[in-house]
């Protein structure tokens, strides 16, 4: 294990200059800039360490084409004798810049002990943190029985569909081929990410008839039906989510009850290039809601509770008509704590920082929630650098000191997995 540290220590400047080189592929999604060039930047640093790789482009999933392919990296080091395979997997796309950066988004500036960049935080240091740490200890246990693992992968920021799920489906998650996977996702040094709530996507119409803006009471306004929508929001839905708490360990503490996002809301005839609108009553109206739901609830009950509502206006409401398309949903996931890449996570951490600990759960979803439910693979967690309120924010950054001592907890963490030590 000393040996194993010191290694990782000596690599410091190789890992603060990995982690600028990721942050300058400006892998922007949407539409998936740099895709193909950051990933290939990651297999030739693996290919030329040993590791075998293969790139993978996900046809035909949302947003691929030629000029904005989604293509992955998996690059797979195999030891000296049969064992498990430990898999690291990070997402290389990162969010838009948006508005205050007080320093370049994509030259990895580094300012005291902190690089900053879109994407050092999520989850760009993370992943050059699982690079250094699978490569420090290769060099150290060059007989190793098993293999080790690393992945960069798309669109994990839009939904994971051109990324882990494509992967996934091709079995590239199989627990027969995979046993240990950890997604380095920036939840704190010493916090261990068991899991996530649940996601359920949808988008509520309502309909009305149009007529002259000058005439109302000759047409049907379908944003006034949304407005009654709305108002029953207010007056009903919030306060029974507000009541539903759980005893999963989301952070930070408002998640720990059922929420809904409403996300959007378009109504009515679109403005000319004048910016005058259309003196029309409007006919249609939609909103997009984003309701995230808890392991304790049924995924049933979560779609039944919207369409009860809109059900009961529409029973009470003159001419109220609605549709309701479902967009998008994922259930809640929550690994175990004796799972062996929990206790093996969980012994590095109080090793390296001298404490135990926290578990928690994400509020919101990420790959995860593939490799779980479609590669039906179950000892995976998230654990990374960085701290989780910066991601996606102006001047995002990740601690150069927090880096060095996640690299050594999960080169520990490996170590355990693959049989040289055993957990705490």
């Amino acid at each position: 294990m000393e040996e194993l540290i010191k290694r990782i220590e000596s690599k410091r400047d190789d890992l603060v200059a990995l982690t600028q080189d990721l942050i300058r592929f400006p892998t922007i999604n949407p539409p998936g800039e740099a895709y193909a060039p950051c990933a290939r930047f990651i297999g030739e640093r693996l290919a030329y360490r040993g590791f075998s790789v293969q790139y993978i482009r996900a046809f035909n999933t949302p947003g691929d084409s030629d000029t904005y392919p989604r293509l992955n990296v998996i690059a797979r080091y195999e030891g000296k004798r049969p064992g498990p395979c430990v898999h690291f997997n990070s997402h290389i796309d990162v969010v838009e810049v948006g508005k205050g950066w007080t320093r370049p988004p994509f030259e990895g500036v580094i300012e005291g002990d902190n690089i900053y960049g879109r994407g050092a935080c999520d989850m760009k240091g993370g992943l050059a943190a699982s690079i250094i740490a699978a490569e420090a200890y290769i060099e150290c246990n060059p007989d190793f029985a098993g293999a080790i693992e690393i992945s960069g992968t798309c669109d994990e920021e839009s939904g994971g569909f051109g990324g882990v799920a494509y992967l996934a489906k091709r079995g590239f998650f199989d627990p027969d081929r995979v046993d240990h996977v950890i997604i380095p996702e920036p939840l704190n040094k010493d916090r261990i990410c068991l899991g996530h709530r649940g996601v359920w996507w949808a988008e509520i119409e309502t309909h009305g008839h149009i007529a002259h803006g000058s005439m109302p009471f000759l047409g049907d306004c379908a944003i006034r039906h949304m407005g009654a929508v709305l108002d029953a929001f207010e007056t009903t839905l919030f306060p029974a989510l507000a009541l539903k708490r759980t005893d999963m360990p989301v952070v930070p503490e408002g998640a720990k009850q059922s929420t809904l996002n409403i996300n959007s809301i378009h109504g009515g005839q679109t403005e000319g290039a004048d910016g005058l609108p259309s003196p029309c009553v409007p006919d249609s109206c939609r909103m997009i809601i984003d309701r995230r739901f808890l392991i304790e609830e049924d995924i049933g009950a979560v779609k039944r509770e919207i369409s009860h509502l809109l059900d009961t206006l529409k029973a009470k409401r003159p001419s109220f008509t609605y549709d309701l398309r479902e967009l998008f949903e994922v259930l809640p996931t929550m690994t175990d704590k004796d799972q062996p890449v929990v206790k093996a996570v969980s012994g590095a951490i109080s090793q390296i920082l001298g404490t135990q600990p926290d578990y928690v759960i994400s509020p919101g979803t990420y790959d995860q929630k593939h490799i779980d439910r479609i590669g039906k693979l179950k000892d995976c967690i998230a654990y990374g650098p960085g701290i989780l309120d910066l991601a996606h924010q102006p001047d995002e950054y990740v601690g150069i000191k927090d880096m060095v001592d996640s690299t050594k907890i999960m080169a520990l963490a490996i170590q355990t997995l693959l049989g040289n030590t055993n957990p705490s």
